[in-house]
This record gives structure tokens, C-alpha cells and sequence, in this order.
């Protein structure tokens, strides 16, 4: 009979996870370097997870913000300007910083043809363009909602990737900041 899973363990190696890809990327990731250096073996890793692939997926998943709550009771648009400046600035130097990290990985290896994190990127990006569409038609004054979450949520993670690569911190705000000021008369 199978041993129960270590639930405790298992969240443990997930936070784990996040931070390895930050660290060492996720182009050439490999079961036994990480495993290694989450003090484990492969064989656990694919015990609790079954795949690389779900492994990556479920990280992710404990690192995905609560968008739908960022963009609840949002009643005018000098709130929402300062709940993305908020996000904006989690994800660029706080808390937010290494799950965004390796969400953009994901998200260029979601390009690929095939590519096992098409679901989840599509997934994640659906959900942020929905959660931020709701507080946009919640103001009453944006004639089309999914366009505009579309252009903000595209726009700052491109911002966002750029900053990353760049370490442009000065550049980067500045951007983000006319795109939210400019689409958010």
C-alpha cells in the first residue's frame, strides 16, 4: 500500500520550485539538478507531481495572485490607477518579484508549438483580462472593457519582461506609469 502524501512536504517543495526556476531558468530545467538542490530525488518529485510539466504548473498555481480581488469594489478610476500602480510595483519589487519571474518564462515557453504550459499561460492571462475587465465595467465609463484590460495587461507585462532583462528600474516605472495614466484618462 502507498505511503499518503506529505502535504506539509509537498507545498514545501512547490515554494522551492518558484524559486529554483528564478534562479536558474526554466529552458533547461531538469528533474535532477533540482531535485538535488531541493534536497530530494527525482523519483519524490515525480511521486508527489507525476510530471515536470504539472510540477511547474502546480508552483505556479500557489504563486497566482487573487486578481479578481485586486479589481473587486473598484468604483473610480483613481482607485483602479492606484490598485495597478500597487501591482505594478508588487511585481516589480516586492513580494510579487520571482513568482513574475518565472510566469514570464512560462509564458515564452507557452509560444512554442505544443508546448505542455499552453493551457495554464492562456489560463492565466484569461483570467487576469476577465478580473480587471469586471473592475473596468464597474466604473460605467470604459466603452469596451476587454480591450482595454487587454492593453494594460499586455502592455505591463511587456513593461514588465523589459524591466527584468534591462534592471531599468527608473525607465521601466516611468513606462508603466503613462501606460496606466493614458489608457485610465
Amino acid at each position: 500500500m502507498a505511503r499518503p502524501l506529505d502535504h506539509a512536504k509537498r507545498a514545501e517543495l512547490l515554494a522551492a520550485v518558484v524559486r529554483y526556476i528564478a534562479d536558474h531558468g526554466l529552458v533547461d530545467l531538469s528533474l535532477r539538478p533540482l531535485a538535488a538542490e531541493l534536497g530530494t530525488s527525482s523519483r519524490m518529485l515525480i511521486y508527489y507531481f507525476t510530471t515536470k510539466e504539472e510540477l511547474l504548473v502546480q508552483a505556479l498555481a500557489t504563486q497566482r495572485p487573487d486578481v479578481a480581488a485586486l479589481f473587486a469594489e473598484v468604483d473610480d478610476v483613481a482607485t483602479l490607477r492606484a490598485r495597478l500602480w500597487e501591482f505594478w510595483t508588487t511585481n516589480t519589487s516586492g513580494a510579487g518579484r520571482t513568482s513574475v519571474r518565472v510566469m514570464l518564462q512560462v509564458l515564452g515557453a507557452a509560444c512554442t508549438a505544443h508546448s505542455p504550459y499552453t493551457d495554464y499561460a492562456k489560463t492565466a492571462i484569461a483570467t487576469f483580462i476577465d478580473s480587471l475587465a469586471v473592475g473596468l465595467r464597474g466604473l460605467g465609463s470604459v466603452a469596451d472593457p476587454e480591450l482595454v484590460a487587454t492593453l494594460l495587461v499586455s502592455g505591463l507585462r511587456g513593461i514588465l519582461q523589459d524591466r527584468l532583462i534591462t534592471g531599468d528600474a527608473a525607465r521601466t516605472d516611468r513606462a508603466a506609469r503613462l501606460l496606466i495614466d493614458q489608457v485610465l484618462p
